[in-house]
């Protein structure tokens, strides 16, 4: 009953027809999108960039009735996105352009802190306020607003303590007893290096001693406390096993000649490196060591019994762990600098830990654990403290949805959020009690802002916006939202929303008016039932005739996204804008045509996500058979008559359906694909599907090669040949495979100047040449 409710068809009038060339031509006849966007300092004016038609250039525009262009001349008096304001909000730092500058929010001027060669970065405001802290590189500096003088703070060093004793050397050991004047000078250079040190540390005007941490290892991050007194340093081994690097050729080069790239190495190849925590007290310079070994379940592998059946080694000690650094460097301190949260995640992706440090013990003191026998998600790991310096807050899949919760200095842990929808994109208000975020609880597509109470928990939505929201920005005041928003034949555009919520007024509308004078078919939002026992239903976009002829069978076309870990059922402008073109055409040309959010798609929570755990390829292609089912017993489609098309992920599971069901799926269009999973990078492959060595069947189960005999129908395989993403060897294998099995009915197109994602129209213009013509002389 549902799907039929929202598969209802709704045309206001005929949509206007579609040419191939006109789908596939340079975007930039659309309209160029607003990119980013940011609020002037005291929230009067809203500025953004926006592309140049025509152009790979960016310009900077004020919102309004009509958009100003910001002349250069004005550049140097910007502010910039993320602002970082000071705890009385009467200050805030601009980062532009890698140089720093302090926007005094009463008169308005603007202060620049830094200007160099090399970029600023993460800046903070001390414990007091007084100054400004900031990195460049791994160097830590504070820029005092009293006198005007940036400071170094911390000069973390991936070298040897020159002051430090020599490793054992029986040579030198000889000369050094033996010639007397080598003595004497090693004598003299030990004084007069011991001299310099304490003359450093005596006079306050100088910078201080560098921090050395060997020359064997390499600085992944740091992180230093508000009141200028720790620095946590994250460090690991500078190399690893050797993972052999691919060349990639270049055929059509300015040059003339061939050239070579080199290529990524392959999953399971130089495995991430476990991290050492460092704890370092700036008053002594004195660096302790932080042991992870009280973090539960460090020590306990989960791949155990995969690794002995692999007859792999066991493990010993704990498990290699790294920083979680999608969003900052997995490291928080609180305002005062008297607390700080590190988030850690093993190697193999089942464990993720929020620890506190205990400053004065140097301790790790676990805070929280999520557990996974799948893969940690690596989306939905933002956390922080909140402004009263004891509280932490923390993003969470444990309920089997993201949701947002906190953690009080009473160890007690609550829920801010709850049900079955996502909480993502979190920003607090300046005092910590209201936390707004992106939520799809009407439906897994409709996005919208929500907040939530720290106090009660209480969550509304703030945003009525169609579901369509992409991002959002608070206010300098905290009393309004810039919000982009899109939807499906409109690109990002902005408003602004009352921060307690009402009406918005939206801000722009940068479609051309060739574009905007055209009629869509709008795609119908359907919950396709799942038969395969996939918990709940597959949420699509039905592409059909507003009435379809009775008695008519229509061919089925069947469009399957990339990433594997994306969302395109929903109310915004889709990644796929030139597909959802070319599904107006193919409707024009008599076909219907569904887009699904496949098991392992985002925004459906853990279980759907993590489906395909070790079967990549087999829950999805059993949610696209029901769809193509349900197609012909809802829509007419013609069972008979089914083809399958996309590109990246969506190639590799067009190669799945044509291979694991060549009765159903007529014709395929496989397109950048995937053929072989042992190709591919670690950080993605390995959550998935762990790594060859100790679990090779999982690989043999979700790599098309292994299917190649069972071809029977139509395949068309379409690879940019300088794809540094998936390799066009994924491609040239499975051509000789197919070759060696005397396949028929398949064809390999190259496009020698493309990457993974297509730039040149004429590249997009003769690929979905190919695939409409494929369509044709096999579905009709």
């Amino acid at each position: 009953m549902l799907a039929a409710l929202l598969a209802a068809p709704a045309f206001a009038t005929a949509p206007t027809p579609i040419t191939l060339d006109q789908a596939m031509s340079h975007p930039d006849w659309i309209g160029t999108p607003v990119e980013t966007a940011w609020w002037s300092w005291d929230g009067k004016q809203i500025f953004y960039k926006q592309k140049r038609i025509g152009s790979s250039l960016r310009d900077t525009f004020q919102a309004g009735d009509k958009p100003r262009l910001v002349a250069d001349s004005e550049l140097s008096k910007q502010d910039s996105p993320n602002m970082v304001f000071n705890r009385e909000r009467t200050r805030a730092i601009v980062l532009r352009n890698g140089d720093l500058f302090e926007r005094d929010l009463k008169s308005g001027a603007l202060l620049q802190i830094s200007r160099g060669t090399a970029n600023a970065s993460t800046p903070q405001y001390s414990a007091d306020g007084r100054s400004v802290q900031f990195k460049v590189g791994n160097d830590w500096f504070n820029w005092n607003r009293a006198d005007r003088l940036v400071s170094p703070v911390a000069l973390p060093r991936a070298a040897k303590d020159p002051s430090a004793a020599q490793d054992e050397d029986y040579l030198r050991d000889m000369q050094l007893r033996l010639i007397t004047t080598l003595k004497r000078q090693k004598d003299e250079r030990d004084e007069t290096r011991a001299r310099a040190k304490a003359e450093r540390t005596a006079d306050a005007t100088r910078a201080p001693t560098p921090l050395y941490f060997g020359e064997k290892v390499s600085i992944d991050a740091s992180s230093l406390s508000p009141d200028g007194r720790w620095l946590v340093v994250a460090i690991s081994p500078k190399s690893s096993e050797n993972g052999r690097v691919g060349k990639m050729p270049r055929y059509v080069t300015e040059s003339g000649y061939e050239e070579f790239d080199d290529q990524r190495t392959r999953v399971g190849r130089n495995l991430p490196l476990a991290l050492s925590l460092k704890l370092v007290d700036l008053r002594t310079g004195v660096i302790k060591d932080l042991s992870l070994d009280s973090l539960p379940g460090i020590a306990t592998d989960p791949l155990a019994s995969l690794r002995e059946a692999a007859k792999q080694p066991a493990l010993k000690g704990n498990r290699a762990t790294r920083l979680e650094a999608d969003e900052g460097d997995g490291i928080a301190w609180s305002n005062d600098g008297a607390k700080v949260a590190v988030m850690l995640r093993t190697v193999d992706n089942k464990d993720r830990w929020l620890a506190g440090i205990d400053l004065d013990g140097a301790k790790l003191k676990s805070l929280h654990r999520l557990t996974d026998n799948a893969w940690i998600n690596y989306s939905y790991n933002d956390f922080g403290w909140l402004p009263d310096n004891s509280t932490l807050w923390f993003m969470s899949e444990e309920t089997g949805y993201a949701h947002l919760y906190t953690l009080g200095a009473d160890g007690k842990q609550r829920a801010l959020t709850s049900g079955k929808w996502e909480a993502s994109s979190v920003k607090w208000n300046a005092d910590g009690t209201l936390a707004y975020m992106l939520c799809n609880r009407r439906t897994p597509g409709e996005y919208e802002v929500c907040s939530t109470s720290a106090k009660d928990a209480t969550v509304r939505e703030v945003t009525q916006l169609n579901g369509g929201v992409e991002q959002f920005d608070l206010s300098p005041d905290q009393r309004k939202l810039l919000v982009h928003y899109s939807s499906a034949y409109v690109p990002s555009q902005l408003a602004t929303v009352p921060a307690a919520g009402g009406a918005a007024t939206k801000l722009t509308d940068t479609r051309s008016a060739e574009y905007k004078a055209r009629e869509w078919i709008q795609p119908q939002m359907v919950a396709v039932p799942s038969t395969h026992g996939a918990g709940q239903p597959i949420w699509s976009k039905l592409y059909r005739p507003a009435a379809l002829e009775p008695g008519k069978k229509y061919p089925i076309v069947m469009f399957v996204h990339g990433a594997g870990y994306l969302q395109n059922t929903h109310n915004r402008f889709p990644n796929y804008f030139r597909e959802q073109m070319f599904h107006n055409l193919l409707v024009e040309k008599g076909y219907i045509v569904l887009d699904m959010d496949y098991r392992a798609s985002k925004g459906y929570g853990r279980d759907w996500r993590t489906a395909i755990y070790r079967q990549m390829g087999h829950p999805e292609l059993d949610d696209y058979v029901d769809g193509a089912k349900w197609l012909a017993a809802n829509h007419q489609g013609d069972i008979d008559k089914v083809g399958i098309y996309g590109g990246s992920y969506g190639g590799f599971m067009t190669f799945m359906a044509l291979l694991r069901e060549p009765d159903l799926f007529k014709a395929g269009a496989a397109l950048r694909p995937v053929t072989d999973w042992t190709t591919y990078n670690h950080g993605y492959t390995a959550n998935i599907l762990n790594t060859p060595d100790i679990d090779p069947e999982a690989y043999r189960k979700s790599s098309p090669i292994e299917y190649a005999d069972k071809l029977k129908g139509h395949l068309l395989i379409a690879h940019g040949m300088v794809d540094d993403n998936v390799f066009f060897q994924d491609s040239v294998r499975m051509a000789q495979r197919f070759i060696e099995l005397k396949k028929d009915n398949w064809e390999l197109a190259a496009y020698p100047l493309e990457r993974h994602a297509y730039v040149q129209p004429e590249s997009w213009y003769d690929q979905y040449r190919r695939i409409y013509k494929l369509f044709e002389s096999t579905l009709k």
